[in-house]
C-alpha cells in the first residue's frame, strides 16, 4: 500500500465500526423489517373463513373442494376482562346472493414420492397455480403413483410403504400416519377447539383482509407432547423452535444473536417423523404451539397454499425435500482450504504481503478474500480494481494462484448515486422500480427477475472471473424493496425472499460456465439456495455468546437442506480477544469451509509467536484431515445432508441426541465439542456406541462425560469402528499428494472399521474397510488404483 493511503484504515474501520452501532433496530416500522403476518389473523376489521367439510372428492385424481365458514372476532365482556372470541357471521356484501358466504374452494392432493405428500388449497381463483417454481430444482414437483387408495365411511386414505394420509370428510381433516400407524399430525378443525379449550384458536382457515382483500393462509396442524421442531433456516434462537414464534422473511439481522435471519428457509422437520416445506416466497409467520401449546399454526402470506409434507427419520426428510428443491452441487477442492480475509485488504501490496506471511509463517492457505476495499473508493461497487493502489490486478491474481491462493472478492447488488453504474442502471431500466416507475431508495437496486439485469450483471462478474478470481463474494441481497414493482409483474411481497435465490443463481451460473466450478461465498438465501454453494452465518459479534449462536444457525440451516456452511472465526465486529480467538479456530476448522475474517487484525501472526503455533495445529489438523472432510462432502451432495450435523441426524432413536445443541457432529463420524467458554474441561453427551478422543486415543462409553480437550483447544471424538483417511501435510490443496493416503482407524474394542475416499481427480466416492487381526491392520475393501494406503491404528 502507498503510504499516502495508510490512514484509510484506521479511517475505514471507524466507519465500519459506526455503520454498527448505528444499525437499523427491529420492530420499529423501520424500511425493510420483516413482515410479521400473524397480526392479520387477529385483526377486529378482517374476515376468517374456516376450512369446514370436504364438499367433493376424486379419490382417482386427488382433487376435491372444501367448503368454508364464515368467522369474525366478537368482544365478549366476562369478570372485567374483555374477550375476543370468534363466531360465525353473516355475509356483509352487496347485492346480497351475489357473493358466497360459505365459499366451496378448491382441494387438491398428490403424491410426490412414497415418503413426500403434496397438499395444495385455493382461497379464490389462482392463475399461477402449477406455474414453474424456481425454488423446486426441476421447476415443477414429480407424481408418484405407488400410493394405494381404500375407504373407510366418511374416511379416503391413501397408503404406501412409509405412511398413511387420512382425509376425513366433516370435519374435514388431513391426518398424517407413519408406518406403524402412530400419527404424526393433523389439521386443526374449530370443533376440536370449541369442545376443548376457552382459548379462541385460529383453525386451518384463511384471513381475507378489510384493508385491502387480499388473502393469506393460516394452516394449523396438531402439535403433540415433547414434540420438537428444527430448522426454518439460518435461525440463531433457541434451537428447538417449540414454543417459538418465527418469521421468515430475508433480513439483513446485523448479527446473529437476535430473532431475524439473513437466511430463513420455509421449511421445518419434527422429532415426531414428519417435515414440511412451505412452497411460497411470501413472508410466514409460524407460531410452533408459542400461542397455543397444542397447535402450530403456519400463517402463510400466499393466497394459495402449497404444502409438501415428508415422512421419515431426519435423513429421510432431508434426502426427500432436496431432492424436491435441489441437493448442493459439489464445490471445487480449493474451497475447502483455509480463506484469509479482514475488513478489508486494500492494495495489490497487501494482498502480496499477506500471502508472502502466510507461507513464510507456514499457515496453510487456499484462498485470500479481498473485501470492500478493492474499488477506488471502499463499498462503492463499480467491479473495477483501484488503479491508485493495484498496479497489475491480473498479474496479482496469477502470481498468487502459483503460489496456491484463489482470489475471492466482494461485491454487492445496490448502487449508490455517486457510483460510476448508477446512471446506466437507471437509464437501462435494470433497476427494481417502485409505483410509479422510479426508485423506491436512494440505491438502485438490480432487478435480478429481469433477464437483461442478469445479463448485465453477469457480463460485470464474468470479467473478473475471466480475469482469473475464483469466487465472488455475494454479500447482502436482504433488501429487496417489499413495495418494488419486479420485471416477473409481481410486488416484493413476492419477490423480497426470492431476490437472494435469484442473485446466489445468478453468481452460482456465470462462475460455473466460465470456472467450470461451483463456488461462490453468500449471505443471504432462501429456498433452493443450497443448490449453490457456500454461504456463510452473517455478522457475528467477538463474544462467547456469539461464539454458540454461530453453531445453533450452523446447526439449524443444516437442517433445512444446507450442505455446506460456514462463519467467521473469532467474529465479525471487533478486534478478536486473543483467548476467544484461540478456542473459536478448532471450531471454524471443523466447519464445511473455513475462514477468519472481521476487523483487522485477522491474521493469526498479529497475536504472538505463541497464538500462531495454536493456530497452526488447527490449521494443519484440517489439512491433514482433507480426505475426510472431501469425502464426507461428496456424500452430502448425493444425500442432502449437512457437513455440520446435529446428532440426531445420525442417532435418530437416541432421545439425548435432540436435546443437544451446543455440539455437533462433523460428517458422520467425527463428534466435536467447542470450548464456548474459557476453560478446558466440558460436559459432551455422546450418543449410541463407543466414540475415541482424537487427540489422546482415550476411549468412551455412550452418555455424559466431563472431557479436557487436548492439545488444540477443543474436544473432538471419532466413531469406534471408523476409517478417517488422512493426507501428509501441505500448504495449499493444489500441493497435496493425493496418490498417497493414510487410513487411520478408530477400532476400539472393534475388529473392524470402515469409511469412505474421493479423489477431486474423478469425485467417485469409494467406501474402504479395515480389519485387526493380532494387533495388524489389513484392507478389506476399497482398493483405489492409483492410491497407496497405509494403515494406521488411532491408539
Amino acid at each position: 500500500m502507498k503510504k499516502q493511503f495508510y490512514w484509510l484504515i484506521p479511517l475505514c474501520v471507524l466507519l465500519f465500526e459506526s455503520h454498527q452501532i448505528f444499525a437499523q433496530l427491529q420492530n420499529h416500522g423501520l424500511v425493510n423489517e420483516p413482515v410479521d403476518i400473524s397480526k392479520d389473523f387477529y385483526d377486529f376489521k378482517n374476515t376468517y373463513y374456516f376450512a369446514e367439510e370436504l364438499s367433493s372428492f376424486n379419490p382417482n385424481t386427488g382433487v376435491g373442494k372444501v367448503k368454508y365458514s364464515r368467522y369474525e372476532y366478537k368482544t365478549r365482556y366476562a369478570f372485567n376482562n374483555m374477550l375476543g372470541v370468534l363466531r360465525p357471521v353473516t355475509p356483509n356484501e352487496f347485492p346480497e346472493g351475489e357473493y358466497q358466504a360459505s365459499p366451496t374452494l378448491p382441494f387438491k392432493l398428490e403424491f410426490v414420492s412414497p415418503r413426500t405428500v403434496r397438499l395444495q388449497m385455493q382461497t379464490g381463483i389462482d392463475k399461477t397455480v402449477n406455474q414453474p417454481s424456481l425454488m423446486l430444482v426441476n421447476g415443477t414437483a414429480p407424481v408418484d403413483h405407488s400410493w394405494k387408495y381404500s375407504s373407510e365411511e366418511g374416511k379416503h386414505i391413501y397408503t404406501s410403504k412409509y405412511g398413511k394420509v387420512v382425509i376425513s370428510v366433516n370435519p374435514w381433516r388431513v391426518s398424517f400416519y407413519n408406518n406403524q400407524g402412530k400419527l404424526l399430525t393433523q389439521t386443526n378443525h374449530h370443533i376440536d377447539n370449541a369442545e376443548t379449550t376457552y382459548t379462541p384458536i385460529m383453525p386451518f382457515s384463511f384471513v381475507r383482509r378489510a384493508s385491502d382483500y387480499s388473502r393469506s393462509v393460516n394452516a394449523a396442524f396438531t402439535l403433540e407432547p415433547n414434540e420438537m421442531i428444527f430448522g426454518c433456516g439460518e435461525s440463531y434462537t433457541e434451537f428447538n423452535k417449540r414454543g417459538q414464534k418465527v418469521v421468515l422473511c430475508t433480513d439483513d439481522a446485523n448479527g446473529i444473536q437476535n430473532e431475524t435471519m439473513y437466511k430463513p428457509i420455509p421449511f421445518f422437520m419434527s422429532n415426531r417423523g414428519y417435515g414440511m416445506f412451505m412452497h411460497t416466497s411470501t413472508p410466514i409467520t409460524c407460531d410452533f404451539g408459542k400461542y397455543f401449546s397444542g397447535v402450530n399454526s403456519l400463517m402463510i402470506g400466499d393466497e394459495t397454499l402449497d404444502l409438501f409434507v415428508f415422512l421419515g427419520d431426519p435423513k429421510d426428510i432431508l434426502d426427500e425435500y432436496t431432492d424436491l428443491t435441489g441437493k448442493a452441487a459439489m464445490p471445487p477442492l480449493w474451497s475447502f482450504g483455509f480463506w484469509m480475509s479482514r475488513i478489508t485488504y486494500f492494495s495489490e501490496q497487501e494482498g502480496r504481503e499477506v500471502a508472502k506471511k502466510l507461507r513464510d509463517n507456514e499457515v496453510p492457505c487456499d484462498v485470500i478474500h479481498f473485501d470492500t476495499g478493492w474499488f477506488e473508493t471502499d463499498w462503492r461497487c463499480d467491479y473495477q480494481f483501484s488503479e491508485s493502489r493495484f498496479d497489475d490486478a491480473a498479474l496479482m491474481i496469477k502470481d498468487l494462484k502459483k503460489q496456491g491462493f484463489q482470489t475471492c472478492l466482494w461485491q454487492l447488488p445496490y448502487f449508490v448515486p455517486q457510483n460510476t453504474l448508477f446512471n446506466e442502471i437507471v437509464e437501462k431500466e435494470l433497476y427494481v422500480k417502485n409505483a410509479k416507475g422510479n426508485l423506491p431508495y436512494e440505491d438502485a437496486v438490480l432487478d435480478f427477475s429481469n433477464p437483461e439485469t442478469v445479463e448485465w450483471y453477469q457480463a460485470k462478474i464474468g470479467d473478473l472471473l475471466k480475469l482469473g478470481v475464483g469466487a465472488i463474494k455475494v454479500d447482502f441481497g436482504e433488501a429487496a424493496p417489499y413495495n418494488g414493482i419486479y420485471a416477473s409483474g409481481r410486488t416484493g411481497f413476492y419477490e423480497h425472499n426470492l431476490y437472494p435465490l435469484r442473485y446466489n443463481k445468478a453468481v452460482a451460473d456465470i462462475t460455473k460456465e466460465i470456472k467450470g466450478e461451483q463456488i461462490m461465498w453468500a449471505r443471504s438465501t432462501w429456498a433452493g439456495s443450497q443448490r449453490y454453494p457456500l454461504h456463510w452465518g452473517g455478522d457475528p459479534a467477538n463474544t462467547n455468546t456469539a461464539m454458540a449462536a454461530a453453531l445453533r444457525g450452523g446447526l439449524s440451516i443444516g437442517l433445512s437442506g444446507f450442505s455446506f456452511w460456514s462463519h467467521d472465526i473469532g467474529g465479525f465486529v471487533l478486534k478478536t480477544p486473543e483467548e476467544l480467538y484461540r478456542r473459536w479456530t478448532p471450531f471454524g476448522m471443523l466447519t464445511s469451509h473455513t475462514r477468519s475474517h472481521g476487523a483487522p487484525p485477522k491474521e493469526p501472526w498479529e497475536y504472538g509467536e505463541s497464538f500462531l503455533e495454536d493456530f497452526k495445529k488447527a490449521d494443519n489438523m484440517r489439512y491433514e484431515l482433507m480426505p475426510y472432510i472431501y469425502a464426507q462432502a461428496k456424500q452430502c451432495t448425493e444425500q442432502g445432508l449437512p457437513m455440520m450435523r446435529a446428532l440426531f441426524v445420525e442417532f435418530p432413536d437416541d432421545p439425548g441426541a435432540w436435546l443437544v445443541d451446543d455440539e455437533y457432529l462433523f460428517g458422520s463420524d467425527i463428534l466435536v465439542a467447542p470450548l464456548f467458554e474459557a476453560v478446558t474441561k466440558r460436559n459432551v453427551y455422546l450418543p449410541k456406541g463407543n466414540w475415541i478422543d482424537y487427540q489422546t486415543g482415550k476411549l468412551y462409553a455412550e452418555g455424559w462425560h466431563a472431557i479436557e480437550a487436548g492439545d488444540i483447544p477443543i474436544v473432538m471424538l471419532v466413531r469406534e469402528g471408523s476409517i478417517i483417511p488422512h493426507i501428509k501435510l501441505a500448504q495449499s490443496t493444489k500441493d497435496m499428494d493425493w496418490s498417497k493416503l493414510e487410513l487411520r482407524t478408530f477400532c476400539g474394542d472393534s475388529s473392524k472399521a470402515g469409511g469412505f475416499i474421493c479423489l477431486p481427480s474423478n469425485n467417485e466416492l469409494v467406501e474402504v474397510s479395515v480389519e485387526k487381526k493380532d494387533d495388524q491392520l489389513s484392507l478389506t475393501k476399497g482398493s483405489v488404483k492409483g492410491v497407496t494406503f497405509s494403515l494406521t491404528e488411532n491408539k
